[in-house]
C-alpha cells in the first residue's frame, strides 16, 4: 500500500514544472500554426473561392485565439518575469492610457525606458528604428524617429 501510495505521489509532484516547460514550446507552435494560416489565407484570396479564403480565414482566426491562450498560459506560469519595481516616468508624468498612433514626448522612449529583453518576454522583435519602451505598466513599440505608438500591449506589467 505505500509503494502504491509513493507511486501517485510523484507523478502529481512532477506535473506542474513539464506543464511550464511546455508552455513556452506551445507558444512557439501556435506564433508557427498562425504564420502558416497566414500564407494559406494569402494563397487562399490569390488562387482559392471564396469558400477558401472563409475556410482560411477561420483557420486563421482559430490559430490566433490558440496562440492567445497559449501565451497568456505561459504568463500566468511564470508570473515572477512580468513583475517590475514601480515605474518611474519622466517629470511631470500622469498615466493614461495609450492606443496605436500616440505620439509619445521623446522623454517617455528614451535608453532608461527600453525594454531590451524583449524575447524573454516572448514580445516579438521590434523593427527597424522601432523599439520596445515601457510605459507605467504597459509595453508599447514605438517608431524611434516619430514617437508614434506602433503596438501597445496594456496591462502588460504587474
Amino acid at each position: 500500500m505505500a509503494a502504491l501510495a509513493a507511486s501517485v505521489v510523484v507523478p502529481t509532484l512532477a506535473v506542474p514544472t513539464m506543464a511550464s516547460a511546455q508552455s513556452a514550446r506551445e507558444v512557439r507552435e501556435s506564433a508557427r500554426d498562425v504564420r502558416h494560416d497566414e500564407r494559406n489565407l494569402r494563397q487562399a484570396q490569390r488562387y482559392g473561392d471564396r469558400h477558401d479564403v472563409r475556410e482560411a480565414r477561420r483557420d486563421l482566426n482559430d490559430s490566433r485565439r490558440e496562440l492567445h491562450e497559449d501565451w497568456r498560459d505561459y504568463r500566468k506560469s511564470h508570473r515572477n518575469d512580468y513583475r517590475r519595481p514601480a515605474y518611474q516616468g519622466p517629470r511631470g508624468y500622469h498615466y493614461r492610457p495609450v492606443a496605436v498612433g500616440y505620439r509619445f514626448q521623446p522623454a517617455y522612449y528614451g535608453n532608461r525606458y527600453w525594454v531590451n529583453d524583449y524575447a524573454r518576454y516572448r514580445l516579438p522583435a521590434p523593427r527597424a528604428g522601432h523599439r520596445w519602451v515601457r510605459y507605467g505598466n504597459d509595453v508599447v513599440m514605438v517608431n524611434m524617429r516619430s514617437g508614434r505608438a506602433v503596438t501597445v500591449y496594456n496591462g502588460f506589467f504587474w
